[in-house]
């Protein structure tokens, strides 16, 4: 990944949906902006808040999902909304949302990143930060999950995932790497749905999570695969997994250079990553350049 410009969107779009966790009917609306902006959330339906960074020191905890707060003012599930920015390489965006949650769509990114793509991308007059890994970092848990950042002898940013929940899951254990570009992130990763186990449902809807969604909004695995739904592909799961991370990622609020290799990592492992990144990075080698060693 060399350097590049900034980029923004051409004009403004705006999309709608539902809120998993909240149940809110949802509309979202992506404007352009200047350069250096970076992403920023505003809760419009909160009178007088201000504009939410989406920036590691934002992060709060929320389980299943990536949640950012800035004084008083809190939006989550933004994952699959900061992945679809990042694959596009979207880097300026006023992103402005009525609800504390992002809508859901499909599980995936593609009806985000096709719209987006259709608002057009336009090009700034300044150059994208990038931070490139020189030396290994990981993160791990008491379970044996982890993740790591290490060196790569290109510049590109390459995600690669093992997943295996073990024998009696319904999810195949399954593992891909990819790099990250808009192309790839297009063919490869848009299209992954959030997918969860129909036992985890019955749960999450016990505790008034996803009650206006079913089956066929998401991707719900019973003994027997998919409930009421066909998969994209054999290896969505990773897929899905690998386009979490990338969303996750895009907090550190700049392009990486390096390879990211997850084992059964979530959202919690990969803030905790991106927070160590942060606190690593050495002093900047250029205006738009630091080395994490």
């Amino acid at each position: 990944m060399r350097t590049r410009n900034q980029r923004t969107l051409a004009r403004s779009l705006q999309c709608s949906g539902v809120g998993i966790f909240t149940n809110s009917d949802v509309k979202i609306r992506f404007c352009p902006a200047p350069e250096n902006h970076g992403v920023q959330f505003v809760r419009t339906d909160l009178a007088g808040s201000k504009p939410i960074p989406a920036l590691i020191e934002n992060a709060v905890f929320k389980q299943r999902r990536t949640a950012i707060e800035f004084q008083g003012a809190s939006v989550e599930m933004i994952e699959h909304v900061m992945a679809a920015l990042a694959g596009l390489q979207i880097d300026n965006s006023r992103v402005e949302i009525n609800a504390p949650e992002a809508p859901c769509f499909d599980g995936s990114s593609l009806e985000l990143s096709e719209e987006l793509l259709g608002a057009g991308i336009v090009e700034q007059p300044f150059q994208r930060k990038q931070i490139c890994i020189e030396q290994a970092v990981t993160v791990e848990d008491e379970s044996g999950s982890f993740i790591q950042a290490k060196p790569l002898n290109r510049s590109v940013l390459a995600i690669g995932y093992y997943l295996n929940y073990g024998e009696d899951s319904p999810v195949s254990p399954q593992c891909l790497t990819l790099e990250i570009n808009p192309e790839t992130w297009m063919s490869q990763l848009a299209f992954a749905r959030t997918f969860v186990l129909e036992h985890e449902v019955e749960a999450m809807q016990s505790l008034g999570f996803g009650q206006k969604l079913t089956a066929k909004d998401l991707l719900v695995l019973g003994e027997q695969g998919p409930i009421e739904n066909e998969l994209r592909t054999l290896d969505e799961c990773v897929r899905h997994k690998i386009l979490d991370c990338l969303g996750d990622f895009a907090l550190i609020g700049c392009d990486l250079q390096g390879y990211f290799c997850a084992h059964q990592s979530g959202h919690a492992l990969n803030r905790e990553l991106i927070k160590n990144l942060r606190a690593t990075q050495q002093s900047a080698i250029s205006d738009n350049s630091w080395k994490v060693a």
